[in-house]
Parts: structure tokens; sequence; C-alpha cells
């Protein structure tokens, strides 16, 4: 357990201090911040007619669960760049032997380096979350909705950095790890879009769709099914990384 935190602390250290990591914090909080701002004006302009409809969208419909939505969508664009290098960079300058080499379990290394991508995942949802919660100072807000909407967004970047570390420990190259992370993303994010297509219903692409089961979290609906899913996803990906790294280690 020491040797697992030992490594998530320096992970997290070296993408904090990372300029790209920087420079991913300050491009999300200016994009979502005009898109939340966007919002509230939006929200602003129909309050009005909104008091004259029965069971109206209230605050929390109109400006946080769209901020949550958008946020989800860029936050699948940019956790590749973030999880390309785990395994990859370490391998690139030959430092991934001296690990494999260490009396460390596999298992250790890479809930470390899960843990250190996704505890920077987690600063950037916590800076969202500001957002909305700077609306109590003037506004009502339905909070049940406000912590589902966090929770999705913690599961939805839990997947995300499994997914990433799973194809950095895979590919050779941090380009190549960005560029298949990005692939499966799209592909778990897209997968149940054929059915609104079709007019057809896939039980299986349903349940395999990330998509859906974020925003049924993010309505409220919270069950075991949803949370399952996630559960499921994170640790299959681990899984595959623990596999890949061992059969490195016998390699070498």
């Amino acid at each position: 357990m020491n040797t697992t935190f030992l490594i998530a602390t320096r992970e997290f250290k070296s993408l904090f201090l990372s300029p790209l990591a920087w420079t991913v914090l300050a491009v999300l909080q200016v994009i979502l911040g005009y898109l939340f701002l966007t919002q509230v004006e939006t929200f602003t302009l129909i309050q009005t007619k909104l008091v004259a409809i029965e069971d109206a969208p209230g605050l929390t419909d109109i400006v946080v669960t769209p901020l949550f939505s958008n946020a989800g969508v860029m936050l699948l664009l940019v956790t590749p760049l973030l999880t390309m290098r785990l395994i990859c960079e370490e391998r690139r300058h030959k430092t991934l032997s001296l690990l494999l080499s260490a009396p460390i379990s596999n298992p250790a290394i890479i809930i470390g380096k899960y843990l250190g991508a996704l505890g920077l995942l987690l600063v950037l949802v916590c800076l969202i979350s500001l957002m909305p919660f700077s609306l109590l100072l003037g506004g009502t807000l339905d909070m049940g909705k406000l912590f589902a909407n966090i929770l999705a967004l913690v599961l939805l970047v839990s997947a995300f950095t499994s997914i990433g570390l799973m194809m950095s420990t895979w590919a050779e190259h941090p380009t190549v790890a960005a560029i298949g992370t990005l692939g499966i993303l799209l592909f778990f994010w897209v997968i149940d879009w054929t059915n609104s297509v079709k007019d057809q219903r896939s039980e299986l692409f349903e349940y395999l769709s990330i998509l859906r089961h974020f925003q049924k979290i993010q309505s409220g609906q919270i069950n075991t099914i949803d949370l399952s899913y996630f559960v499921l996803l994170i640790a299959t990906f681990l899984l595959l990384s623990i596999t890949c790294l061992a059969n490195e280690r016998l390699q070498k």
C-alpha cells in the first residue's frame, strides 16, 4: 500500500507540475466558464416565462446539468492527452525497466499510476463544481441533482483514466496511446447512437453505452446497474493493464 501511494504521489506531482496539465486546466476553465455564463444568461432571460409554466425546469436543469454534460465531452477529448505518457514515457526513458526490476508488484504500479492520473482529473472536477456552487449566492439549487451530476462526472473520468492507462501500457508511443484512447472512448460514447438511427433497440448497445449510464446518473436516477457498469468498466481495463505489464515483465 505504501508503494502504491508513493507511485501515485510521484505521478500526480509530475502531471500537475507539467505545462500540459496547466494548459489543460486553463483552457477547460475558460471554455466551461464561458458556457456556464451563457447558460446563466439564458436562464435569466427566460426566468419570467418559466414562472407561468407548470413543472418548469429550474436553475439546476437549465444551468448545472448542461455544464456537466459539456464537461464530460471536454474531458473525453483531453483525458487521452493526460494519460498517454503514464507508462509509455517510462518505457521511452528506460525507467520502466527499473520499476519492473524492483520488488514492486504489477498491481501496485498500475494502481499507483491510475490514482496519480485520476487525482489530477479530480482536481478538474472540483474546479468545475465550484461554478454551480457559486449560484447559491443568489439562487437555489436542487442539491440532490447537483451531487448526482458531480458523482456522474467523477465516475466518468475514473473510467476514462482506466482506459487511457490501458492504452499507455499497451502502446509503444504516447501519440499512439492518445489516439487509441480517444478511439475507445468515442466507441463507448456513440455506440448507442445507432439505435436512434435505425429505430431499433439493442439492449447490449444500451448497456455498453457510457453516455447512457452517465446521463441516467446525471438525472438523479442512481441505481446499482449504472454504478456496477462503471465499476466493471474500470476494473476490466485496470486488469488488462496489469496483465499487459505482467507480460512485459516476463519478457525482461
